[in-house]
């Protein structure tokens, strides 16, 4: 036989008021004088008539709950085989043997822990900042004081678990008796009759929440760090869970960081790179100065001293590092030409190419 519940369609906590509803719709729909010789139609009236015999019986549903049979947890022949081909309909491990590992103490709950990010500069990771974080999490109802019930009505006991918040059954294929949360009244053990307006009977109301954060000098990004009792509040008669807040830098226009190093570019005239000099470079810090040695090639990195990032196990800076790019004139004055071709006629550099050879000419060379 299906699970009767299935077979009517109802919820496991259904009333008996709706266990009765569910009957008599399916037995009308599916009744034999309604569908003269519909082989079909007959048994599932038949599968319905017997779903509403057993839950419609508090004894036999009770035993049903409890062992997945009305007949005790090993049916009416004994013990009953494993039915080993369930596995290969996707039942997942976690769902046969979870309530058990609960009760062991080897299965965390829902304990309301929570993830954010906070986003800081590359300035801010290299000194240190104090950051507000706002979000959103679950407390408790201030109206109601997480009971639920608006104005201090009475609630009453929740009929599935007889007040006990806990109710036991069968744990998926495996012949065990467990015992587990009542689902309809959450594990309170009382169900509220006249709910509060603002949790809306469920205790629990979202609320915005503002934190100051310590950003620790020399920060790396993905950085978490953990806020005790910062995450929800997953039930009324439970604490908060934790907060893992999440620390992120974001990209900089002009800095990469290496480890506790930074990284960027500065652009030098083509007369620096000869003779060399000193240039104005940003840092972290601000403005600062770098010399630029003579005969400096294009590509060269040149380094500054403690004017990277806090080295937060060892202690001191990281480095700067600037790597050299040489920008060329796009235009020339007269004056300006003669003076770079009377340079490179010093340094023996050829300034007119001659003209590429045809292919005729290749041939007679060739061929001498």
């Amino acid at each position: 036989m299906r699970n009767p519940y299935e077979v009517l369609g109802v919820p496991r906590d259904a009333s008996p008021d709706e266990l009765k509803a569910a009957f008599r719709r399916l037995a009308a729909r599916h009744h034999p004088d309604r569908n003269p010789g519909d082989a079909e139609a007959q048994h599932r009236f038949k599968e319905v008539n017997a779903a509403y015999q057993l839950l419609s019986d508090p004894q036999k549903r009770a035993m049903f709950d409890r062992f997945g049979s009305a007949e005790g947890p090993f049916g009416r022949g004994g013990a009953q085989p494993f039915d080993f081909s369930s596995f290969s309909q996707g039942i997942p491990l976690d769902g046969l043997f979870g309530d058990l590992l609960e009760r062991l103490g080897l299965k965390q709950t829902d304990r309301g822990d929570l993830r954010r990010e906070l986003w800081v500069s590359l300035e801010e990771a290299a000194a240190g900042a104090e950051k507000e974080l706002t979000y959103e999490r679950t407390e408790i109802c201030g109206d109601c004081k997480g009971g639920g019930s608006r104005d201090g009505a009475p609630s009453r006991v929740c009929p599935q678990c007889a007040g006990r918040g806990r109710v036991r059954g069968p744990q998926g294929l495996l012949p065990l008796v467990v015992e587990r949360e009542c689902a309809r009244c959450q594990g309170r053990g009382r169900l509220v009759t006249d709910p509060c307006h603002t949790c809306r009977g469920a205790g629990l109301v979202t609320k915005e929440r503002t934190i100051v954060v310590t950003v620790p000098p020399g920060v790396e990004d993905n950085t978490s760090r953990l806020v005790e009792r910062g995450g929800n509040v997953p039930r009324a008669d439970r604490g908060p869970g934790d907060l893992e807040l999440v620390l992120r830098v974001k990209p900089h226009p002009v800095f990469k960081r290496s480890g506790d190093d930074v990284v960027c570019s500065v652009a030098i005239t083509f007369a620096q790179a000869c003779l060399g000099g000193e240039v104005h470079v940003p840092t972290l810090d601000g403005k600062g100065k770098l010399r630029i040695p003579p005969a400096t090639q294009p590509g060269a990195v040149l380094r500054i001293k403690s004017k990277g990032l806090p080295k937060r196990v060892t202690g001191g800076r990281g480095d700067q590092l600037v790597e050299v790019r040489v920008e060329v004139p796009q235009t020339l004055s007269p004056r300006g030409r003669e003076l770079v071709e009377a340079l490179a006629e010093e340094l023996g550099e050829a300034v007119q190419q001659p003209p590429p050879k045809t292919f005729v000419e290749k041939l007679k060379d060739l061929f001498g």
